[in-house]
């Protein structure tokens, strides 16, 4: 009985029976964990850094060991004969034999221009615009996250007000059901609080599947599956919050332009750029190697054995070799041009990032204003409705209006609160991103 019990909490967990609902701290620590395209990027980052291995690596010598095995076989041979194998006269009367050789090689390019220094200064510019590239796609995944939480909160205050204009539509719909009994509605009056009700069930319907819609897409980015159950908390915020101070879109793109890793990738590419032409350059310098090895050898063809045959052919070699580049088929000077070609791209991608991030800002602000400034209109209106809604309603309900004022009366009732939910939510999304371009954490 214990087992099967634990087996059922375990069902339950994974199935998110039991799951707490998520708040936008946790969607997004979960997000930063387990995104694909983060992950993706992370693997990029531990490929730049074998990269970047290997690089420090060609730095030093190279060092390699060979060895062969042959067979001869020569079956016309009637008389012994002798030919010199690795400085040695063999002597031999069989058909067949067989030689070893064996080698340890050393290489160093001891000096190429200082191509091989500056390839792993251009590696390490490579692994940091890597790791921005990875902080740039958490910082998106980030602003996606709290687009569709505001979404939900959004969609789930709509819900709450549709629910409460049904709760009205069923009074006056009974209402009007009474006067109908009695002789003081015609029929296509009461049809119409009838079509009223059902289109007030409708709104409510339609919001509750955008907040499904909306949960589905967060789910999505967060890659859980659909056996998962999910749910964001917290409270629909307060109005108020849409009065906050807006932060100055001057200062956020200075914190901005100091801060965001975009932007910073973009000088660093800039910079790769500008050594990735310094390396071009350097084609056209010498370049100076040293060799060395050990060799050794031994057949079967001499008279003498093995040992003496490897104490014998025991050799050693060193070289120094210069390099120096006389006629590359323009190799070097097209790689310079291509370099030269590719820094100023990257200047320009520089300064486009730059503009992107003022135009950015600057219509988080606007959004924001002018959202700020709608609210407050849309609160008055919505008051203002409210109250006139309550009127009609009364009225309607001692046989005072008649339907189509019920009806008008609800349609600007409802306008006005969609106005000013719209107005709301679009001031608290754009100022929760004015203050994370600013350096802040989401918090919502």
């Amino acid at each position: 009985m214990i087992r099967k019990t634990f087996l059922a909490m375990a069902v339950l967990c994974y199935t998110g029976a039991w799951a707490e609902p998520w708040s936008l701290r946790d969607c997004i620590q979960h997000a930063l964990q387990n995104n694909i395209t983060i992950l993706k990027n992370r693997i990029g980052e531990e490929s730049g850094n074998a990269s970047l291995t290997q690089s420090k690596s060609a730095l030093w010598p190279s060092l390699s060991f060979s060895t062969s095995h042959g067979v001869v076989y020569r079956p016309g041979q009637e008389t012994e004969t002798s030919r010199p194998v690795d400085g040695e006269l063999v002597t031999t009367s069989s058909s067949t034999t067989a030689n070893s050789s064996y080698g340890i090689n050393m290489n160093w390019t001891v000096w190429n221009g200082g191509i091989n220094h500056k390839t792993v200064e251009a590696q390490k510019v490579s692994n940091e615009i890597s790791r921005l590239t990875t902080e740039t796609s958490e910082l998106t995944i980030q602003e996606q996250i709290v687009q569709l939480y505001v979404q939900i909160m959004y969609t789930r205050e709509a819900v709450k007000v549709n629910t409460s204009l049904v709760a009205t539509a069923e009074t006056q719909y009974n209402r009007g059901v009474e006067m109908y009994n009695e002789g003081e509605m015609a029929q296509a009056d009461l049809l119409q609080l009838e079509a009223q009700l059902a289109s007030a069930r409708y709104d409510v319907v339609n919001s509750q599947t955008q907040v499904e819609n909306y949960k589905r897409q967060l789910k999505n980015l967060l890659q859980l599956d659909m056996n998962v159950d999910f749910d964001v908390a917290g409270d629909i915020p307060a109005d108020e919050r849409a009065l906050d101070v807006i932060p100055v879109a001057q200062e956020v793109y200075q914190h901005a332009m100091l801060m965001r890793p975009e932007i910073r990738g973009a000088e660093m590419s800039a910079e790769s750029a500008e050594l990735q032409y310094d390396i071009a350059r350097r084609g056209y310098y010498p370049t100076i190697g040293i060799n060395a090895g050990v060799a050794d050898s031994h057949n079967t063809g001499s008279r003498s054995n093995v040992g003496t045959q490897m104490k014998n052919n025991l050799s050693m070699s060193a070289s120094v070799s210069l390099s120096v580049p006389i006629w590359d088929q323009r190799r070097t000077s097209t790689n310079k041009q291509k370099a030269l070609l590719q820094k100023t791209s990257a200047q320009l991608d520089l300064q486009d990032r730059k503009n992107s991030l003022s135009s950015t800002i600057e219509q988080f602000w606007l959004n924001a204003t002018s959202g700020q400034q709608r609210f407050v209109s849309a609160e008055a209106k919505s008051k203002s409705q409210k109250a006139s809604y309550e009127l009609v309603n009364e009225q309607f309900a001692n046989g005072l209006k008649n339907v189509v004022d019920v009806l008008q009366s609800r349609d600007n009732i409802l306008s006005a609160e969609q106005d000013k939910l719209q107005s709301k939510y679009t001031t608290l999304l754009n100022m929760q991103l004015l203050k994370f371009y600013s350096g802040e954490e989401l918090d919502f």
